[in-house]
Protein backbone atom coordinates (compact mmCIF):
# COMPACT_ATOMS: atom_id res chain seq x y z
CA UNK A 1 0.00 0.00 0.00
CA UNK A 2 1.90 3.54 -1.26
CA UNK A 3 1.12 5.80 0.90
CA UNK A 4 -1.06 8.83 0.13
CA UNK A 5 0.63 12.21 -0.53
CA UNK A 6 -1.01 15.54 1.25
CA UNK A 7 -3.22 17.84 -0.60
CA UNK A 8 -2.97 21.55 -0.29
CA UNK A 9 -6.07 23.42 0.43
CA UNK A 10 -6.45 24.97 -2.77
CA UNK A 11 -6.14 21.54 -4.39
CA UNK A 12 -10.05 21.25 -3.15
CA UNK A 13 -13.07 21.76 -5.21
CA UNK A 14 -13.65 25.89 -4.75
CA UNK A 15 -17.31 24.67 -4.40
CA UNK A 16 -16.68 22.35 -1.50
CA UNK A 17 -18.32 23.41 1.68
CA UNK A 18 -15.72 24.09 4.41
CA UNK A 19 -16.41 24.45 8.25
CA UNK A 20 -13.89 26.17 10.96
CA UNK A 21 -13.30 24.23 13.75
CA UNK A 22 -10.55 25.03 16.71
CA UNK A 23 -8.25 22.48 18.78
CA UNK A 24 -8.95 22.12 22.05
CA UNK A 25 -7.58 21.22 25.29
CA UNK A 26 -9.97 18.52 25.41
CA UNK A 27 -9.01 17.41 22.15
CA UNK A 28 -5.25 16.45 23.21
CA UNK A 29 -3.07 14.38 24.54
CA UNK A 30 -0.63 15.79 27.09
CA UNK A 31 2.18 16.66 24.42
CA UNK A 32 -0.94 18.80 23.08
CA UNK A 33 -0.89 17.15 20.16
CA UNK A 34 -4.47 15.90 18.96
CA UNK A 35 -5.57 12.47 19.88
CA UNK A 36 -6.45 10.36 16.69
CA UNK A 37 -9.61 9.76 18.10
CA UNK A 38 -10.65 13.40 18.30
CA UNK A 39 -9.79 14.10 14.52
CA UNK A 40 -13.42 11.68 14.08
CA UNK A 41 -15.14 13.65 16.66
CA UNK A 42 -14.19 17.21 14.71
CA UNK A 43 -15.27 15.29 11.14
CA UNK A 44 -18.34 14.28 12.71
CA UNK A 45 -19.51 17.90 14.04
CA UNK A 46 -18.42 19.44 10.41
CA UNK A 47 -20.92 16.76 8.81
CA UNK A 48 -23.41 17.83 10.88
CA UNK A 49 -22.64 21.14 9.87
CA UNK A 50 -22.39 20.09 6.34
CA UNK A 51 -25.94 18.84 6.53
CA UNK A 52 -27.83 21.93 7.90
CA UNK A 53 -25.75 24.22 5.80
CA UNK A 54 -25.40 23.07 2.55
CA UNK A 55 -27.46 20.17 1.86
CA UNK A 56 -30.68 21.73 3.93
CA UNK A 57 -31.29 18.58 5.62
CA UNK A 58 -31.80 18.77 9.09
CA UNK A 59 -29.33 16.40 10.99
CA UNK A 60 -30.70 16.51 14.44
CA UNK A 61 -34.30 16.04 13.02
CA UNK A 62 -32.90 13.15 10.87
CA UNK A 63 -32.08 11.10 13.97
CA UNK A 64 -34.43 12.36 16.53
CA UNK A 65 -37.98 12.84 14.46
CA UNK A 66 -37.45 10.46 11.75
CA UNK A 67 -35.62 8.01 13.02
CA UNK A 68 -32.80 7.51 10.72
CA UNK A 69 -29.52 7.10 11.54
CA UNK A 70 -25.94 7.83 9.78
CA UNK A 71 -23.63 6.04 11.87
CA UNK A 72 -20.05 5.50 10.17
CA UNK A 73 -20.00 1.53 8.92
CA UNK A 74 -16.13 2.05 8.45
CA UNK A 75 -13.88 5.06 9.21
CA UNK A 76 -10.36 5.35 8.65
CA UNK A 77 -7.43 8.30 8.25
CA UNK A 78 -4.48 8.98 7.56
CA UNK A 79 -2.04 11.31 9.41
CA UNK A 80 -0.35 13.95 7.23
CA UNK A 81 1.18 16.40 10.48
CA UNK A 82 0.27 16.42 13.73
CA UNK A 83 -2.61 19.41 15.10
CA UNK A 84 -1.77 21.09 17.75
CA UNK A 85 -3.68 22.81 20.67
CA UNK A 86 -4.99 26.19 19.45
CA UNK A 87 -4.84 25.59 16.04
CA UNK A 88 -7.65 26.94 13.62
CA UNK A 89 -8.20 24.63 11.20
CA UNK A 90 -10.72 24.23 8.10
CA UNK A 91 -12.69 20.83 7.93
CA UNK A 92 -13.65 20.25 4.36
CA UNK A 93 -16.10 16.80 3.53
CA UNK A 94 -16.58 15.54 0.02
CA UNK A 95 -18.91 12.96 -0.86
CA UNK A 96 -16.99 10.00 -2.76
CA UNK A 97 -19.70 7.71 -3.21
CA UNK A 98 -23.57 7.43 -2.88
CA UNK A 99 -24.47 3.19 -2.83
CA UNK A 100 -28.13 2.44 -1.80
CA UNK A 101 -27.77 2.85 2.05
CA UNK A 102 -24.30 4.30 2.40
CA UNK A 103 -22.91 6.91 1.34
CA UNK A 104 -19.13 7.69 1.49
CA UNK A 105 -16.91 11.00 2.54
CA UNK A 106 -13.51 12.09 2.36
CA UNK A 107 -13.27 14.58 5.46
CA UNK A 108 -9.87 16.97 4.66
CA UNK A 109 -8.37 18.82 7.35
CA UNK A 110 -6.39 21.44 7.07
CA UNK A 111 -4.34 24.21 8.90
CA UNK A 112 -3.39 26.96 6.27
CA UNK A 113 -2.44 24.92 3.24
CA UNK A 114 -1.05 21.78 5.24
CA UNK A 115 -3.37 18.89 5.20
CA UNK A 116 -3.32 17.34 8.55
CA UNK A 117 -5.21 14.62 8.47
CA UNK A 118 -7.58 13.08 5.83
CA UNK A 119 -10.29 10.82 6.92
CA UNK A 120 -11.93 8.17 4.81
CA UNK A 121 -16.08 7.20 6.10
CA UNK A 122 -18.53 5.09 4.89
CA UNK A 123 -22.03 5.95 6.46
CA UNK A 124 -24.62 3.67 6.60
CA UNK A 125 -28.32 5.06 6.64
CA UNK A 126 -30.27 2.50 9.42
CA UNK A 127 -33.78 2.54 11.16
CA UNK A 128 -32.91 3.69 14.55
CA UNK A 129 -35.84 1.69 16.23
CA UNK A 130 -35.01 -1.22 13.75
CA UNK A 131 -31.30 -1.37 13.95
CA UNK A 132 -31.39 -2.18 10.64
CA UNK A 133 -29.71 -0.81 7.00
CA UNK A 134 -32.09 0.96 5.64
CA UNK A 135 -32.16 3.02 1.68
CA UNK A 136 -31.02 6.13 1.74
CA UNK A 137 -34.43 8.75 1.96
CA UNK A 138 -34.53 9.82 -1.22
CA UNK A 139 -34.51 13.88 0.30
CA UNK A 140 -30.78 12.94 1.62
CA UNK A 141 -29.71 11.05 -1.76
CA UNK A 142 -30.54 14.08 -4.21
CA UNK A 143 -28.67 16.57 -1.73
CA UNK A 144 -25.76 14.30 -1.59
CA UNK A 145 -25.72 14.01 -5.27
CA UNK A 146 -26.14 18.00 -5.75
CA UNK A 147 -23.59 18.18 -3.26
CA UNK A 148 -21.00 15.73 -5.34
CA UNK A 149 -21.93 17.36 -8.29
CA UNK A 150 -20.97 21.02 -7.20
CA UNK A 151 -17.79 19.38 -6.25
CA UNK A 152 -17.05 17.61 -9.15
Amino acid sequence: MSRPTPLPFSALPLGAFRTPARIRFGDCDPAGIVFFAAWFALANGAIEDLFVEELEVDFHDLHARRRLGTGFAHAEADFFSPGLMGDRVLITPLVTRIGGASYALTVHVHRGQQELVRLHLVTATTDLDARRAVPIPDDLRAALAAYQERCA
